[in-house]
């Protein structure tokens, strides 16, 4: 049943709560992070999870951390945004990793293209005094890439490993 409830309720709602931070200030609070590292030890164990699954877990965790700090380095996305993927790479597993690369990356296409799109068009005047879209509609603004990393991960979830091991115990 925590199994379930960590799966289905606190992964989900980890996520939409990055997205939303990141949507409305351009950071993903470190607390979300630790939560969701967190969250994964305890479905870890209540979900009886194998010691080699669980080895393969925390590789997809560093893995998804040398992707995300060569990202951030590179310019390409924020600190906040290599955390979260390297988070979610520890839930999604070597099993499900490249899957949730793909999909968070479609979704971050359309993202930045959409926000880069959008910022061609001039605010309307009840939007711009609302300083978080002042901020996404900034030309000197960054892409709030948590979103597309959030939302890959929720597209993923159903169908990936971590799902069937917490919904079966």
């Amino acid at each position: 049943m925590i199994g379930e409830l960590l799966v289905l309720i606190l992964f989900p709602a980890l996520l939409v709560a990055a997205a939303a931070c990141d949507l409305g200030s351009f950071i993903i609070p470190n607390r979300i992070q630790l939560a969701l590292l967190a969250a994964f030890l305890v479905f870890a164990v209540v979900s009886g999870m194998p010691a080699q699954m669980f080895g393969a877990h925390v590789l997809a965790g560093f893995l998804g951390l040398a992707i995300g700090f060569t990202l951030f380095a590179l310019g390409y996305v924020g600190g906040g945004d290599a955390k979260l993927f390297a988070c979610v790479s520890l839930w999604f597993g070597l099993s499900d990793l490249l899957n949730y690369a793909v999909v968070a990356s479609v979704f971050g296409g359309f993202l930045t293209l959409g926000i880069l799109g959008a910022r061609k068009i001039p605010l309307p005047a009840f939007l711009a005094h609302q300083g978080w879209v002042m901020r996404l509609h900034d030309e000197h603004s960054g892409i709030p890439y948590g979103i597309a990393l959030a939302t890959g991960a929720l597209a993923v979830l159903p169908y990936a490993e971590i799902f069937r091991l917490g919904i079966i115990n």
